[in-house]
């Protein structure tokens, strides 16, 4: 039987060890918390997942949320209008259905319960928040050392491909409010939605509803351009105060969302959170002082921004593809030839995410606009870009080049 230790307890480690252990490998899972701990602990992200990535996780029989949690149908965006002009001050507002629905499962809830049935199912846990020191002794006693903790020393093991990764610092600050109370969205009452806010040279506020530890819920998200009217979060430690601001933006750039958002209050005292960082694609193979070699997870390697809330996504999609290697790897050795070309095939899928998450962080060009703007006008258009939440790799051919997009929105005008 091989022995893998796997680093971290995220979305990407802990559906990774799940897959292995059902698969018959003696595997360890090293995190920096206990169940307990995370489920009491503060919210860590957003984390919605569109159809590919909830299918990854239905395959293990580990979709344990999936009956409970809303299923969100459609994606939708609204542009503000300079000066507040149009409907409730947007100059752009439509809905785009999705063809297979998405969910958003608090991490608090999902992590805990995963890392629950880890231990039930046999698997051995040890809770401690690892050290380079931890893994170059590890790495000689496991046949495969996989680093799925995103944060804190151990990323230094991997080295920043800048031939991959354009920015260098943070392109957006970062707050999340979990919140109760959030009224009936009047445009569309009957479906359960995502709500992508733009407010151009400002930031984007995000609105989707959630599973969290207490029952349903709604996710106010802001990403605010550093330096901007949005980014005042840094230093804010109040959850009440978090949320204060929250709504204050609100009401001065999205007065639409602010409307159905007057009574809302926070879920429980760890429901906000704020934060930044630079998106980064790293170099796959982090290499020990001792000499050994670990193969970097998920966001370890590629982190994006999450504007266009690929995170979670893109850790279940790298998860499964690493768990397809794995076994199909058999009891060669996992050198670090092996490593490179597993995550060259997951980069075929993340450097779709990576393209358009990139793109969309800075000023959208003219063609985009447009692009953005014929959705109201036509359902065909609005559907296709909705559903590239869950495959980016369809904006290959419509999204970045002019001609291209000229081309399909004369075609879906002629109902082609």
């Amino acid at each position: 039987m091989r022995k893998i230790l796997i680093v971290g307890a995220g979305q990407s480690g802990l559906q990774l060890a799940l897959g292995l252990q059902e698969r018959g490998y003696d595997i360890t899972l090293m995190a920096n918390r206990t169940a307990d701990e995370i489920r009491s602990g503060r919210v860590m992200s957003t984390q919605c997942m569109f159809a590919t990535a909830l299918g990854h996780e239905r395959d293990l029989g580990i979709n344990f949320w999936e009956p409970l949690a809303p299923r969100i149908e459609g994606l939708g965006v609204s542009v503000a209008a300079p000066g507040g002009a149009g409907r409730a001050g947007r100059a752009v507002d439509w809905l785009g259905r999705l063809d297979g629905y998405a969910q958003s499962v608090d991490q608090r809830v999902k992590m805990s319960g995963w890392l629950d049935t880890f231990v039930q199912r046999g698997g051995q846990l040890v809770v401690h928040g690892a050290a380079l020191s931890d893994l170059d002794y590890f790495s000689r006693l496991y046949d495969l050392v996989l680093v799925a903790a995103g944060k804190g020393e151990l990323v230094s093991l991997f080295a920043r491909d800048a031939g991959r990764s354009p920015y260098r610092e943070p392109q957006r600050a970062l707050a999340v409010s979990y919140v109760h109370g959030l009224g009936p969205r009047p445009e569309h009452p009957d479906t359960e939605a995502v709500r992508c806010n733009v407010v151009p040279g400002v930031g984007e506020l995000f609105v989707m509803p959630a599973l969290t530890t207490g029952g349903r819920a709604d996710i106010l998200f802001w990403e605010g351009v550093p330096g901007g009217p949005i980014d005042v979060f840094d230093g804010v430690t109040d959850p009440g105060e978090h949320l204060a601001l929250t709504l204050e933006l609100m009401e001065r750039f999205t007065p639409w969302e602010y409307a159905r958002a007057t009574n809302v209050e926070l879920t429980d005292a760890g429901a906000t959170l704020a934060g930044r960082y630079a998106p980064t694609v790293r170099e796959p193979v982090g290499r020990l002082p001792g000499g050994g070699a670990v193969l970097g997870v998920a966001d370890v390697v590629v982190a994006n921004d999450p504007v266009t809330g690929q995170g979670a996504n893109s850790a279940a999609k790298c998860a499964a593809a690493y768990l397809d290697a794995i076994v199909a790897h058999g009891d060669r050795p996992f050198d670090e030839a092996w490593m490179q070309a597993t995550f060259d095939r997951y980069w075929e899928t993340a450097r779709h995410v990576t393209k358009w998450t990139n793109a969309m962080l800075g000023p959208l060009p003219e063609h985009a606009v447009q692009l953005l703007g014929a959705a109201g006008q036509l359902p065909r258009v609005a559907d296709r870009f909705a559903n590239g939440f869950n495959d980016p790799s369809d904006f290959e051919h419509y999204f970045y080049d002019p001609a291209a997009t000229a081309a399909y929105l004369e075609s879906a005008a002629a109902g082609a």
